[in-house]
């Protein structure tokens, strides 16, 4: 954990969902902290015409002239992934309100501008072990960097 940004940040927790399996470490961080403190979690997950979840899932091949074809589409796509990833944990924090955040843009900008409203940002981090699991991302590190609220970022396991 990273304490910068406001003295006395308020606000919801926010976490940043990717939608893949090992970012669930990361969004169960956040729902527990969330419901410690007494607040809102707010889950963002930020997409564009780049973003292919849906398709690669499935395990066919995008065309990126398809996705930014199908805006629409991929938005509901989109919307499914955010959904799933906090399905299971719903359940296990029922006292905590989840307030769902699909945004189109950049992840790193829309999670940096988001963390102006929050009291705390979690992030996930994929190192692979050895000295590539000592990096961190380029979201983790934009967050670490420039949110203006205290970070955590909890690695996925090996």
């Amino acid at each position: 954990m990273i304490t910068r940004g406001r003295q006395d940040p308020v606000g919801p927790v926010l976490v940043a969902v990717d939608g893949s399996p090992r970012g669930q470490p990361a969004i169960a961080f956040a729902f527990l902290e969330a419901s410690l403190r007494g607040t809102d979690l707010v889950a963002l997950h930020a997409w564009s015409t780049w973003s292919d979840h849906g398709e690669h899932a499935l395990g066919r091949r995008v065309d990126i002239v398809d996705l930014v074809g199908d805006a629409e589409h991929l938005r509901q796509q989109e919307e499914r992934v955010l959904t799933e990833a906090l399905a299971h944990h719903r359940e296990q924090y029922p006292g905590v309100t989840v307030r769902p955040c699909l945004v189109r843009g950049r992840t790193r900008p829309t999670l940096i501008e988001a963390s102006a409203d929050a009291q705390l940002m979690v992030v996930g981090s994929r190192g692979h072990g050895g000295f590539t699991g000592l990096m961190l991302g380029s979201v983790s590190q934009a967050a670490l960097h420039h949110a203006h609220c205290p970070v955590t970022v909890v690695r996925s396991g090996p």
